[in-house]
């Protein structure tokens, strides 16, 4: 009688020791720190688990596809790096990615593939010369920061933020287009050095800290209102530019070096905090800014140009250069000036050689007037030229990088 009972019983608890078993190893799958993946059987076990609390890293020396089908959260990063042979990444199921999403130097990844997703920490793409697209239906509406450079990608149909802290998309050289429904962006934009057919579409942006543009052969932000930063276009192909929304730009306001752009319309626009430059754009010759009265720094205008139309402007708290190869009448600007409107050193003048000071403080010779106003205010706000600078050492990379493979 006792056997007959005992067996049973042990059975019973045979089973739950070895359910149990099960368990804790399902359980220590799922909450490693760091589940490395080194071909599709590693990645086969992680189908049980629908979270994983730590992080996902890719092998080296993976080879061909891998597919992550199962877990849907990522509370860690997600990291591929100098995978050469890795050709494609997919999941069926990953929502979300808690840390960063970093795929660097993956030299044969074609396919990039996740159903599913839609919210990163993170992105840090780089160097991936055979990616031409990305496949994310449901598109990634959620992101702190991404970065982007040297890529193959001609589109980055996939990525639709609300918000972002830095978006910096450069050395892509077959991007052609980029629209985001971003609305606003609160550290750093910087788009370039991307293809030369580069169409870039921001229709809800409404504010940003800085944004700079390079190589774009169109820029659309109808709603932009305010920069709280500084917004600089260098060397783009457009032909023309409309912020039809946009009043004010805290720190320096440039267009430099943009050979066909002939027209520009902000009618808005009523202050700039810092410097504002308008410089060798060879096809520009009316420049109208009907709206603004005051630029914190200084006003640096050169090029070919009729004289500009500043009706309301009465306050420039740095220098004055404004040089046309054009004949300009600078009887209103000598006025500003003999009223101590514009507090650095002035110089405004008809030359076969227009010359931008390139600093913003008005240094170029030949003034028909010159003020008394302060050298050191005209320096100090000349110094907000620099802010747009500083992403040149990126882009720099990317192109190394570009060239390398």
């Amino acid at each position: 009688m006792f056997a007959k009972t005992l067996l049973p019983a042990l059975a019973v608890v045979g089973a739950a020791a070895a359910a149990s078993s099960t368990t804790s190893s399902v359980n220590a799958i799922c909450t490693q720190s760091t589940a490395t993946i080194n071909s599709n059987a590693d990645a086969t076990a992680l189908a049980s688990c629908s979270t994983i609390s730590g992080s996902i890293v890719i092998g080296p020396n993976v080879n061909g596809p891998i597919n992550i089908d199962g877990p849907e959260e990522v509370t860690g990063d997600f990291t591929a790096e100098n995978a050469g042979t890795l050709t494609t990444l997919s999941s069926s199921s990953i929502k979300s990615i808690g840390g960063d999403f970093t795929l660097t130097n993956l030299t044969t990844l074609s396919t990039l593939s996740f159903a599913q997703l839609t919210k990163v920490g993170n992105i840090n793409w780089s160097a991936l010369p055979a990616l031409p697209s990305l496949t994310f239906p449901q598109s990634i509406g959620e992101a702190s920061s991404v970065i982007i450079t040297n890529t193959f990608l001609n589109t980055l149909d996939g990525i639709n933020l609300k918000t972002v802290n830095t978006l910096n998309i450069n050395n892509n050289n077959r991007l052609k287009t980029f629209s985001t429904q971003v609305g606003n962006i609160h550290d750093l934009l910087n788009i370039d050095s991307n293809g030369k057919d580069l169409d870039v579409s921001f229709p809800n942006l409404l504010w940003a800290a800085n944004m700079t543009f390079r190589n774009c052969s169109s820029i659309s932000m109808p709603s932009l209102a305010t920069i709280n930063g500084s917004l600089g276009f260098y060397e783009n192909y457009f032909d023309s530019l409309s912020a039809p929304n946009l009043t004010s730009v805290g720190s320096s306001f440039a267009f430099v070096a943009n050979p066909a752009l002939a027209n520009i319309t902000i009618p808005g626009l009523k202050t700039v905090g810092g410097a504002f430059q308008i410089a060798n754009n060879s096809a520009l010759e009316d420049i109208n800014f009907p709206a603004l009265t005051q630029v914190g720094g200084a006003i640096d205008f050169s090029g070919n140009f009729s004289t500009p139309q500043l009706p309301k402007l009465n306050d420039v708290k740095g220098g004055f250069n404004m040089q046309s190869t054009a004949q300009i009448d600078c009887s209103n600007f000598d006025a500003l000036d003999k009223s101590d409107n514009i507090q650095g050193k002035y110089v405004c003048k008809t030359t076969a050689d227009a010359k931008s000071s390139g600093t913003g403080t008005g240094t170029s010779s030949g003034s028909s007037t010159s003020s008394s106003g302060s050298s050191a205010t005209s320096k100090a706000a000349a110094a907000s030229y620099g802010v747009n600078e500083a992403l040149v050492g990126v882009s720099f990379v990317g192109g190394l990088l570009q060239m390398l493979l």
